[in-house]
């Protein structure tokens, strides 16, 4: 079963990989399911897609447990910020979070993991515009972030992730989450969505987060 939107975005991936000398298994497509139904997501999943997106905790919790139930291999990833008396229910209902963006959160998180014996893939977030309304670390304090978490809080970190500001030209955010990755010897860089994941990948994304190309416009 093929979806168009799905289709176009695989291939502007693939396209996107092999341009800049990668292979296009290296990058995962998110799948951003946000605003969207159940109904809208089923097709998605039946085309083959299996790694999904979503924002908020609540909205997922009525809808992701009865498709991960009939398709036991998806995969859920949190997008959006994480707020801390969320995190109980986050854990039990992700695979990953891509948020991690302060001290409180780190702590919340591994002590939750810990209670419900799960290991959740995750990245911190960084705000590399340094947006006073955008979550996420400041770029300065990444390193000292990445280290409190490792050493304080016994995380395993598996990359980075950030939002450029929506007005700016993505690659210098790109390259800039890139660059502290690559010396705090992190292998995962979540960016790029519907509108600059080719640039994205050109920088290195492992990961790209694709709403709108795929499921359409929300309302």
């Amino acid at each position: 079963m093929t979806h168009d939107g799905l289709r176009k975005v695989l291939v502007g991936v693939a396209d996107a990989a092999r341009a800049a000398g990668r292979k296009p298994e290296a990058v995962t497509l998110i799948a951003v399911s946000k605003t969207f139904g159940a109904a809208e997501i089923e097709p998605v999943i039946a085309a083959g897609q299996r790694v999904f997106g979503e924002n908020r905790v609540q909205e997922a919790k009525a809808k992701w447990p009865a498709l991960k139930a009939r398709w036991p291999d998806l995969q859920l990833h949190l997008i959006g910020p994480l707020q801390s008396n969320k995190t109980a229910e986050a854990v039990q209902l992700f695979d990953a979070i891509h948020t991690v963006d302060r001290p409180k959160i780190a702590e919340a998180i591994a002590g939750e993991m810990r209670r419900q014996g799960k290991s959740l893939t995750l990245f911190v977030q960084v705000n590399t515009g340094r947006e006073p309304q955008k979550a996420g670390i400041d770029p300065d304090q990444a390193d000292a972030f990445l280290r409190g978490c490792r050493d304080q809080h016994g995380l395993s970190i598996a990359g980075l992730m950030c939002i450029p500001p929506a007005d700016a030209d993505p690659k210098p955010h790109f390259e800039m989450l890139a660059d502290i990755a690559r010396r705090n010897g992190l292998a995962w860089l979540s960016m790029g969505m519907s509108g600059d994941y080719p640039a994205a990948i050109a920088c290195g994304a492992t990961h790209v987060r694709v709403g709108s190309a795929i499921f359409g416009v929300r309302d």
